[in-house]
């Protein structure tokens, strides 16, 4: 906790703990409290409650006790989750939950909000985003500071198993007597990640009892690869005669990449102007096309329509903007 908050480039007036008053979370507010105000810093709790649990009003109430022994200030927010389409409860509870904590943050003055995450929620992350088929930068997992609707996410404690935690709250219960709640989703195999953790962590907990932190070493790689082709995207992007806005480049320069760099500098465009990542299918046919422009001519006008956005190509340069 000590060297997360060290580690800013500037020392912050306060932050907060991304608080659910379970056992990760609560030994998080426990350390920041006892680690923060010695390097001049506030503590802030924010707790978002979700309403989908009948022990939701119980947990705050719990909360605040613990906040109180603390004497730090515990600030609630309540959200609606409704599913949207395509997605599941898991993924739009978090989504409110992030929309929830910037909303308090700005409310608040806080820039920095430190997470719970440790060493076997990142090696779930990885297993879930390799099942799901993610590109590189998604087997990164999470790291170890992210940004977000104009938050800095602290995430300290991902190199920490959960073993060490689970004692820590063990050793506050028996000097307090307060005890972590406990929600049974956590447990619930009808969640996705409920089930890697029941269902399959215990296979892999007998057969490779270390495979945690061999997986999180593994994330860390995977992250550091990232950034490297993300260098080299930056650098072939700029060689493509690129518009001073960075919506448009020349395909002829385009061409001239392997064909592995085609696609890495395209996702990298994409991403830059703000449009969603194609499938691999789309991305394919579009690799495709482009590259077929080249033999039709330049002036061949190209429409791509991808998720709220259109790729087009006039007179030699591919162009992306908002869909009209």
């Amino acid at each position: 906790m000590r060297r997360a908050l060290e580690a800013l480039p500037e020392r912050p007036a306060r932050v907060a703990v991304a608080f659910s008053g379970g056992a990760d979370s609560a030994m998080l507010a426990v350390h920041a409290a006892a680690v923060a105000p010695a390097l001049g810093i506030d503590v802030l709790l924010f707790h978002v409650h979700h309403g989908l649990q009948a022990q939701a009003d119980a947990w705050a109430r719990h909360g605040q006790a613990l906040a109180a022994r603390l004497a730090v200030l515990l600030v609630e927010a309540r959200v609606q989750v409704e599913p949207a389409a395509g997605k599941g409860i898991e993924a739009a509870a978090r989504d409110a939950r992030y929309a929830a904590l910037a909303r308090l943050a700005r409310e608040h003055g806080v820039a920095h909000i430190l997470l719970a995450h440790h060493r076997n929620d990142q090696a779930e992350t990885v297993l879930l985003r390799l099942l799901r088929g993610t590109g590189l930068a998604g087997m990164a997992a999470m790291a170890p500071v992210a940004r977000r609707d104009g938050v800095a996410y602290l995430r300290p404690w991902l190199d920490q198993d959960r073993g060490a935690i689970l004692q820590a709250a063990d050793a506050v219960e028996a000097a307090t007597g307060w005890r972590a709640v406990q929600d049974p989703t956590n447990a619930d195999p009808r969640y996705t990640r409920a089930a890697l953790r029941e269902l399959l962590a215990p296979v892999l907990d007998a057969r490779w009892p270390g495979w945690r932190a061999i997986v999180a070493r593994h994330a860390r790689h995977m992250a550091e690869a990232a950034e490297i082709l993300d260098e080299v995207a930056r650098e072939d992007f700029a060689g493509l005669d690129p518009s001073p806005d960075g919506v448009s480049f020349s395909l002829q320069a385009w061409r001239r990449l392997s064909p592995a760099r085609q696609a890495q500098v395209l996702r990298h465009w994409l991403e830059r102007n703000g449009a969603r990542m194609p499938t691999d299918a789309r991305m394919a046919d579009l690799l495709r096309q482009l590259r077929g422009l080249h033999s039709l001519g330049h002036d061949r006008q190209l429409r791509v329509e991808q998720a709220g956005h259109v790729i087009r190509c006039h007179r030699g340069r591919v162009w992306v903007e908002p869909r009209p």
